[in-house]
């Protein structure tokens, strides 16, 4: 039966489902997907020159992708400027390949070059540069052009082709010692950080050029245009001869000019090139050679290693970097014009209609869809970009205010189309919420809202383009212009919601209508306050949320910071008291500010709580009626059994049953007749479970009619409910996630994640430490608070860091964070300022920066700071922020005391604040001097935080994929993902996590039916996009090599999966330390692969503290703890140690005795064992008697200790990771085979278009 019956049932309310979810029970593929419409099929490119080769292209990509491909591609990449030609008709760059006619499988397109324009001359020079630094990881170090290191090929030290076959056991064997660097060994305490970049010398390939920069006689003069003159420009070869170039409509050849004389004519002899790289081969043997060395050398490497990320990733730590001449780089900084904007007003893109215009776009089919979340991402994407590097001009100073004669906090700034404000409390907004801790709090809140209502997706409802930029101790908020918003005052441009508080209200049919839906999916409830003159106006969300209609006509909907209805246990009120429960917890706290809301996850699970609650009463009544409500709740809850999440455990607690939702107190169950039919009881019970919330009723300044007196004391009633139910469900349902280890958080951002999964704001971290601490399984939980320690640590210090940052002027930025990370760090007592290496004199100080130093009134001289003073201040920002005492009150207790890691806090400081240091080893401990110094910080990088549109039907197919899997449908469940895969490649690029995640699964599927090649293709590829998209030592990145790790052994590539776990057990130990229950799967995974190349002795380090950590973790009485046991017994056994061995074993059948009895086939298994154990025990007990007692041991057979079967070791390794294998045919093999690789050749060739395609101009 169909859930769209029922009204409002919890499956409705996700804000990841996709549109019609709801309408599809069972999950096939997308109803509506045409097949045909996505059919890959082949072309043949001929270049000028070369013989035609077969192209595999998709129909949905466009013409400047196939371009973009063939200017990657080895044999094709001198050439830029060029078009596509089919049947002599040139084919426009912006074209879909299905919209072209003529062009199907086997279709010759020519490559026919074309005359150069400025604008080519620009792409071309830009195109060359990439080449050249295509192995040169300095622009991934610095963050720019969607660079980002990756070191997989480094660690491995070979190339994994996708399609290698599996080497033999053993290969490679005597290439390598077993054992990994001491600091990677159980027991090492050395944290060190140089290993995090493994050394490479794919960037230190032989040099092309010396310099290759723009000529002094830019730009051409009148008369050497008419002859087509374009640009002029300066090469130093490596053979130290100098040339000055022209670019020209026709091409590039060597002038006669020098740097003292204009001579535009051709050199002798004239050679003219189309391509410049032809041309500097010509005139250079040297650089022919290395350029020809550097391009095979870049067609070893993986094409993710080069393409750009969507979103920049920013690196906290590099090394010592070169500074080159960069004639593009020198060209993209003068051609940003900052401080010129009102000279250039063409040139920017106008934003805010991108974004709209592709909301806007067709999305009936899935064909329109995926045009459409590809237009989308793609805007928003480039609209982060642009908005990141506006927000850093204007913290630099680059750019003008246009409200230059206001003090600099007020100020506000406009470029590229973009607007741009202050995170401070201008004019006293937030005065009664919070001043300065609300208006820095305030734009995060906004952007949570946008995120909810961009994921409804309303059709005719518009969003403004939001970005959250902190950056050097300032918080900006970049958003886009809407037309003539800047022309009208607010008051005259409002026409819903209310701009002073509530005070005056006004409403808009229109509106109302179009804020329907995202009210229901949102949970809001429709409701009416008073206006100024107590007339009613009726809302369908906060009074705080306006409705302006642009001069474009389009509504839009904004400051969205009140979405979701307040935390009562952060908001103290005046005459209302919260449940028992609350009040002994000590709640309600005050928070810095009142800007505090309920996370939708909690709104969602409170809702699937009280419809559980709501069906058991149903089920109470007569037979007939249980029937039917069984029937309801059944087609209810399982509408969609992929997103909707198992319900809590936890039995309600007695305030809870006491307290029921007021809509369960009139459950009309004896109105329901025998006879009634269906749709009766739909309607009845729709009507009695309706849970929305009134974001208003806490608001100050905000009036009710008298009529809804009820309704709003049910509303507060309800709030209160929803506080006690984060107290009393939510919080025991984290830790018991924690327990079972379904939520294993290894550094701040996982714990952040898994807290928000279960509703819980971060704000709650200080109670969730005290859960902890108090909790009796506190032990089996230490993970858990170290983690959270560390983050609420460094959280305390990132609010001191920014207020610190503001009073420091630019000239002694590293100077002053060295000095912060000192008094946080170190252990040196006097932690004095240290001198800064550019002794320059200077009267003159940042306006801005000497305007904030008092900001917050904490740190207002930044040399004064002490570590006694910081670590003071971080107790009381502890405090005060989280209602938290710290255990520890210096850096020394937190190690010592807390056993926090240094090295993990610094990592954590780095990625909140975006400091990036260079990349040595620390000595924290050193009591004689200073542990940083200003040369070890080399950049302050923006932390960006935006909206990360995901494509609806992708995700859907996903979705069915993991269904299937889990049914154990794993050939439907491949295909379903194989089909995300080409989608999300479609509309992302290759290089996101939503790819990340197919790639994983398909590898993991493959991996499972035994294909080991393609499980290695998919996860060599999952690795490679989570370090470029995630990090380095991100924890999936982590989770990432440790699969690799397992297939590589599985593939016959022992030592190449040692080299990858051994990295996994390095990034643990960088993370979050050697104390983690993951670890103890990695370490039993490290033992067993050594196991089976008879290094017993390094195998036994590794098992033996994998031991301990289950034995923590798990329980003295775990299954995973016998299994341990049984793994060192079995290397003691290959030692010949068989009284070790013994020992361990006879644990591991005590364990199984006891929690599955005698009789039980593992108890049986162990039993056996035992005996096998004994016996080999008196064998070679009676060979060392013999031999002690005849003093020879001629005449004896050499005792025999044979190594474990490879069988055995993978069955092993497959019960560590908890995979079942389940064999196929070799036809089946086959067939996933040929449909995963259709697959992949449909999206390969789009790997290389992922470029900004107008980024070029």
């Amino acid at each position: 039966m169909s859930s769209d019956h029922v009204l409002d049932t919890p499956a409705d309310n996700l804000t990841e489902q996709v549109e019609g979810d709801s309408k599809k029970q069972e999950l096939p593929a997308v109803p509506d997907m045409d097949p045909s419409e996505d059919t890959g099929f082949t072309v043949k490119i001929q270049a000028p020159g070369t013989e035609p080769t077969d192209f595999q292209v998709s129909p949905l990509a466009m013409v400047q992708e196939i371009k973009q491909v063939l200017m990657d591609r080895e044999e094709t990449c001198r050439r830029t400027c060029f078009s596509l030609q089919l049947n002599g008709v040139t084919l426009d760059n912006f074209t879909h390949l299905r919209s072209i006619p003529g062009l199907q499988e086997g279709s010759i397109l020519r490559v026919v070059e074309e005359p150069y324009t400025f604008r080519e001359v620009r792409i071309h020079l830009r195109h060359i540069r990439d080449l050249l630094k295509s192995l040169d990881l300095t622009d991934g170090y610095n963050g720019v052009e969607g660079s980002s290191p990756s070191f997989l090929s480094c660690v491995t030290e070979e190339c994994l082709e996708e399609n290698s076959k599996p080497k033999r056991k053993g290969e490679g064997l005597k290439q390598m010692s077993c054992s990994p660097p001491d600091h990677i060994l159980p027991g090492s305490k050395e944290r060190l950080l140089v290993p995090l970049l493994p050394h490479t010398n794919s960037g230190k390939s032989s040099g092309c050029l010396k310099v290759l920069t723009m000529s002094s006689w830019n730009p051409p003069p009148g008369n050497r245009k008419m002859h087509g003159d374009l640009m002029y420009f300066n090469v130093v070869t490596m053979e130290d001869r100098h040339f000055s170039i022209t670019a020209s409509s026709r091409g590039f050849y060597v002038n006669q000019s020098t740097t003292s004389s204009f001579n535009p004519k051709p050199a002798n002899p004239s050679v003219l090139s189309h391509a410049l790289l032809d041309l500097l081969g010509h005139i250079s043997p040297v650089f022919k050679k290395n350029f020809s060395a550097l391009l095979k050398k870049r067609g070893s490497t993986h094409p993710f290693e080069r393409i750009a990320t969507p979103f920049q990733v920013f690196s906290w730590t590099a090394p010592a970097l070169d500074h080159t001449m960069d004639c593009v780089r020198a060209e993209d900084v003068s051609s940003f014009r900052l401080g010129y904007e009102e000279h250039v007003p063409a040139l920017a893109r106008d934003w805010n209609e991108e974004l709209q215009t592709t909301r806007e776009l067709p999305r009936k089919t899935v064909t329109d869809r995926l045009m459409r979340d590809r237009a989308v991402f793609k805007a928003n994407s480039d609209f982060v970009s642009t908005a990141t590097r506006g927000a850093m001009a204007v913290v630099d100073g680059n750019v003008m205010p246009i409200n230059p004669s206001e003090e600099p906090r007020q100020q506000m700034f406009i470029w590229s189309n973009t607007f741009f404000s202050l995170g401070f409390d201008v004019r006293d907004q937030y005065r009664d919420l919070g001043g300065e801790a609300a208006a820095h709090a305030a734009p995060l809140l906004d952007l949570n809202g946008v995120r909810a209502y961009w994921a409804v997706d309303q059709e005719g409802l518009f969003l403004f383009g939001t970005v959250v930029i902190d950056y050097s101790g300032y918080r900006v908020t970049a958003q886009t212009i809407v037309p003539g918003i800047l022309e009208r005052d607010q008051e005259q441009s409002v026409v819903y919601g209310s701009i002073d508080f509530g005070k005056t209200v006004v409403s808009d049919d229109r509106y109302l209508e179009l804020l329907d839906k995202p009210s229901k999916k949102l949970r809001v409830q429709r409701h009416l306050v008073l206006n100024k003159d107590d007339t009613a106006v009726e809302l369908c969300s906060s009074v705080e949320h306006k409705g302006i209609v642009g001069n474009d006509g389009r509504p839009y909907i904004l400051d969205l910071l009140f979405t979701f209805p307040p935390d009562l246990n952060f908001l103290p009120v005046e005459g209302e008291d919260l449940d028992p429960v609350c009040l002994h917890l000590g709640f309600p706290k005050l928070h810095p500010h009142r800007l505090v809301c309920l996370r939708q996850e909690l709104i969602d699970a409170f809702v699937k709580h009280r419809y559980q609650i709501f069906m058991e009463n149903i089920s109470k009544s007569t037979e007939h009626d249980r029937e039917i409500a069984k029937a309801v709740g059944t087609s209810a809850i399982k509408s969609d059994p992929i997103t909707t999440p198992q319900l809590p455990s936890n039995t309600v607690t007695p305030q809870d049953q006491g307290t029921e939702h007021h809509s369960l107190k009139n459950v009309p169950v004896n109105n329901i007749q025998q006879g009634s039919s269906i749709k009766h009881v739909f309607s009845s019970l729709g009507d009695a479970f309706d849970i929305h919330f009134n974001p208003n009723v806490f608001c100050a300044g905000v009036r009710f009619p008298k009529e809804s007196t009820e309704d709003i004391q049910k509303q507060k009633q309800q709030l209160k409910e929803a506080a006690v139910f984060l107290i009393s469900n939510q919080m025991p349902a984290f830790m018991k996630s924690c327990l079972a280890h379904t939520s294993m958080p290894t550094d701040g951002v996982t714990l952040t994640e898994a807290l928000h999964q279960h509703g819980i704001n971060i704000r709650y971290l200080g109670t969730v430490l005290e859960y902890t601490e108090k909790i009796p399984q506190k032990e089996r939980l230490d993970h858990v608070y170290r983690i959270a320690l560390c983050e609420l640590i460094t959280r305390c210090a990132k609010h001191l860091f920014k207020t610190y940052l503001l009073a420091v002027e630019p000239s002694a930025l590293s100077a002053s964070v060295s000095h912060f990370l000192n008094c946080f760090l170190g252990s040196f007592a006097d932690a004095g300022v240290i001198q800064q290496n550019d002794k320059l004199a200077s009267r003159r100080r940042s306006r801005r920066r000497q305007s904030h130093a008092s900001v917050g009134g904490a740190v207002t001289s930044w040399s004064n700071l002490t570590p006694t003073d910081l670590w003071g201040a971080i107790r009381a920002e502890a405090q005060e922020y989280f209602h938290y005492s710290l255990p520890c009150g210096s850096i020394e207790e937190a190690v010592d005391k807390c056993r926090l890691q240094r090295i993990t806090l610094l990592r954590e400081i780095a990625i909140k604040t975006g400091f990036q240091i260079l990349l040595r080893e620390y000595h924290f401990d050193s009591e004689d001097k200073t542990v940083f110094t200003e040369d070890d910080i080399l950049n302050i990088f923006p932390v960006v935080k935006h909206i990360s549109p995901r494509s609806s039907d992708a995700l859907y197919l996903l979705r069915c994929g993991q269904s299937r899997v889990q049914q154990g449908c794993l050939k439907e469940g491949c295909e379903l993902i194989n089909q995300a895969l080409g989608l999300f490649t479609n509309v992302y690029g290759a290089l996101h996590q939503d790819v990340c995640i197919c790639l994983r699964l398909l590898g993991r599927i493959h991996y499972i039916l035994g294909d080991y090649a393609e499980a290695l293709s998919h996860q060599q590829r999952a690795v490679l996009i989570s370090e470029r998209v995630l990090g380095l030592e991100h924890p999936n990145t982590i989770q990432e090599y440790k699969h690799l790790g397992l297939y590589c052994f599985a593939g016959g590539q022992s030592m190449t999966a040692l080299r990858l776990l051994y990295r996994a057990r390095y990034l643990m130990l960088l993370v979050c330390g050697d104390d983690h229950p993951e670890m103890a799967l990695l370490d039993s995974k490290i033992g067993l692969v050594l196991h089976s190349m008879m290094a017993c002795d390094l195998s036994l380090k590794f098992l033996e503290d994998a031991l301990v950590l289950t034995s923590k973790y798990q329980g003295p009485s775990s299954l995973k703890l016998a299994q341990s046991h049984h793994l060192l017994a079995k290397v003691h056994e290959s030692k010949g140690d068989f009284r070790a061995a013994l020992m361990h074993e006879k644990e591991r059948y005590g364990i199984y005795r006891k929690q599955a009895g005698e009789a039980h086939e593992k108890t049986q298994a162990s039993s056996e064992y035992l005996k096998h154990l004994t016996h080999q025990a008196v064998i070679l007990q009676k060979t060392m008697n013999w031999i002690y007692k005849t003093g020879s041991d001629t005449n004896i057979p050499p005792f025999n200790l044979n190594s474990p079967s490879r069988v055995w070791i993978m069955e092993q390794l497959n019960l560590v990771t908890g995979i079942v294998l389940i064999p196929l045919s070799n036809r089946d093999l086959e067939k996933l085979r040929t449909d995963a690789q259709k697959t992949s050749q449909l999206t390969q060739n789009d790997v290389q278009s992922m470029e900004d395609l107008q980024g070029a101009v």
